[in-house]
């Protein structure tokens, strides 16, 4: 509940209120009300309009999840799957995108202009195994540079995740990040 919280709306919600409520009272000479408006109202309105100007928008899921996939999340999902779809799925702050550091890491991100944007996240099942599926806008990168830089992926998200990468579109890239099953 509160990851879908948008913590800029909030304190500029609360820090609007504030602020007006302190002048209205500065205007009915009440002087309380009037440093509460000042000293609480004007600063929560600042702090909102910093964050709402840094705020990374949570990642929608393109495709509903299906209870079967999240019985399997629940048993399957590793920790770095877990983590991944959280934080894709949250407001952020401070961050230039989402996976921007992973994309660096990666070299899938040589400029700000160039790196692929995560677009939409869905979970599936494949072959039995639970899948987490980022869906990424690569105008830039085309799908080469992509399956290149695989088996650094399949080090960076793992142990126990294979990598996939499929282009569904032009210009559209899913990094699949599948659950390896012990046998």
């Amino acid at each position: 509940m509160l990851r879908q919280l948008s913590l800029g709306t909030l304190g500029l919600t609360v820090g609007s209120i504030l602020t007006i409520g302190g002048f209205v009272a500065y205007a009915a000479d009440n002087a309380t009300l009037n440093l509460v408006g000042f000293f609480y109202g004007f600063p929560l309105l600042l702090g909102g309009l910093a964050l709402k100007a840094n705020e990374l928008k949570p990642i929608p899921f393109t495709q509903t999840t299906t209870p079967e996939v999240l019985q399997l999340r629940e048993q399957q999902a590793t920790v770095t799957q877990n983590k991944i779809r959280k934080d894709i799925t949250r407001y952020c702050y401070g961050q230039k995108a989402h996976f921007d550091v992973a994309l660096a890491y990666l070299g899938l991100s040589p400029t700000d202009e160039e790196r692929p944007i995560v677009t939409g996240l869905k979970e599936k099942e494949i072959n039995g195994a639970y899948a987490l599926i980022v869906e990424f806008d690569s105008p830039l990168i085309g799908i080469d540079v992509w399956q290149q830089k695989q088996e650094k992926m399949t080090k960076y998200f793992g142990p126990g995740v294979q990598v996939e990468i499929t282009q569904p579109d032009e210009n559209k890239i899913e990094l699949a990040l599948i659950t390896i099953l012990e046998k």
